[in-house]
């Protein structure tokens, strides 16, 4: 079990940044994949970027590649996700996710996904 809470977003300007955090709650926390997801008004829950459970593997959408990081501290059970170069289509709701698994790797659907936090907003203006 691990329950997740999300912060750091927040009302920014085109090519600004922001570090979102993940913290998780869970004494096997780190057995987990996790994950960002963001979801906009009107459209389908997307996938962000997502590391695996021991931080040695990272995958990231199209639209964000080269300019997102995610990172996690198993030592603080807290997920990042640094955001560079921000855009006025970067403007969701951002939540985090974790899937326990036996692999080291990760999923890229939400439904691979079954903790989520409630979210937190970014919005970007141009």
């Amino acid at each position: 079990q691990v329950q997740l809470v999300e912060s750091g977003g927040g009302l920014v300007q085109a090519g600004d940044s922001l570090r979102l955090s993940c913290a998780a709650s869970g004494r096997t926390f780190s057995t987990y994949a996790t994950a960002w997801f963001r979801q906009a008004p009107g459209k389908e829950r997307e996938f962000v970027a997502a590391i695996s459970r021991g931080g040695g593997n990272t995958g990231y959408a199209d639209t964000v590649k080269g300019r997102f990081t995610i990172s996690r501290d198993n030592a603080k059970n807290t997920v990042y996700l640094q955001m560079n170069s921000l855009q006025p289509e970067d403007t969701a709701v951002y939540y985090c996710a974790a899937s326990s698994g036996d692999s080291d790797g990760y999923g890229v659907g939400p439904g691979s996904y079954n903790y989520w936090g409630q979210g937190t907003q970014v919005t970007v203006s141009s």
